[in-house]
């Protein structure tokens, strides 16, 4: 009985949490081009670190290793990887393939978005430095590297169950409600001026709710079972993961009470 009352009061927790971040204030902010350049100048961070999430799920439930050696969960290798070929190889609006992440530097180029920060950190780690080296000494504000360290700190040293929760309840699950809620404040309309973040976000909103949400959750079921603790386990790192998404919007909601709104920069139309 104890037990049961843990487990509800940490799934509690998560829907709690997940409901904070869904209803936060930074979303109401978004309605000038200033406030939301500046939002993906931190909101591309997340972007680019799912992708290190999702490649160490793949790396974890299957094969990347010569010589190949059958993966031992078929239907977990079919998912993750069925994940990785649309986030890292989707369809391209102008008729090729690109990673969701170099989508969302073409959006915020779009809409004068500064990529600097995170494309001199990938420079970085190309020339093979550490991912902490670089955060410990880098300028970057305290919400974003807190944000960063954890998303990596789980990559180290979680278990399969465990990032797949916060992949999962993190990520593929709140993207669609949130994304949605983005798109109920801020219109990206005329789509001829900013195609490639309006692409990106409708995508996120149709694949993630339809395909990636239901595959990383089915992928999750198959990682915990009937196991009670890898359950257990599994929810408090997903607090964790939302939570420090809160975090995270919280330093950008500060960015932007400091930052006056413009009365001369173009303006997103209401829905």
């Amino acid at each position: 009985m104890a037990d049961a009352k843990m487990d509800m009061v940490k799934r509690n927790r998560l829907e709690q949490a997940r409901s904070r971040l869904l209803q936060h204030e930074v979303y109401s902010r978004l309605t000038d081009l200033k406030n939301v350049a500046l939002f993906m100048e931190t909101h591309v961070f997340a972007v680019w670190d799912f992708m290190s999430l999702t490649k160490k799920l793949q790396s974890d439930l299957t094969c990347v290793t010569v010589p190949w050696l059958p993966p031992k969960n078929a239907d977990a290798s079919r998912f993750i990887n069925e994940i990785v070929l649309s986030e890292e190889s989707d369809v391209d609006p102008q008729g090729g393939y690109v990673s969701h992440y170099e989508l969302y530097l073409r959006a915020m180029s779009e809409v004068g978005a500064s990529s600097a920060a995170v494309s001199e950190m990938i420079e970085q780690l190309r020339n093979g430095n550490d991912i902490h080296t670089l955060l410990n000494e880098s300028s970057l504000p305290t919400h974003v590297r807190e944000f960063l360290d954890f998303t990596f700190r789980i990559i180290e040293i979680g278990k399969p169950h465990e990032i797949a929760a916060a992949f999962t309840f993190g990520r593929e699950d709140i993207i669609p409600e949130m994304f949605d809620r983005l798109l109920k404040t801020v219109s990206t309309q005329p789509e001829q001026e900013y195609p490639s973040f309006s692409y990106y976000l409708l995508r996120h909103i149709e694949i993630d709710g339809d395909e990636h949400g239901p595959m990383a959750e089915k992928l999750l079921e198959l990682l915990c079972g009937e196991d009670e603790l890898k359950w257990k386990e599994a929810i408090e790192c997903a607090v964790q993961a939302l939570e420090h998404r809160i975090l995270l919007w919280d330093g950008v909601l500060r960015q932007l009470s400091s930052t006056p709104i413009s009365t001369s920069a173009p303006h997103f139309n209401y829905r």
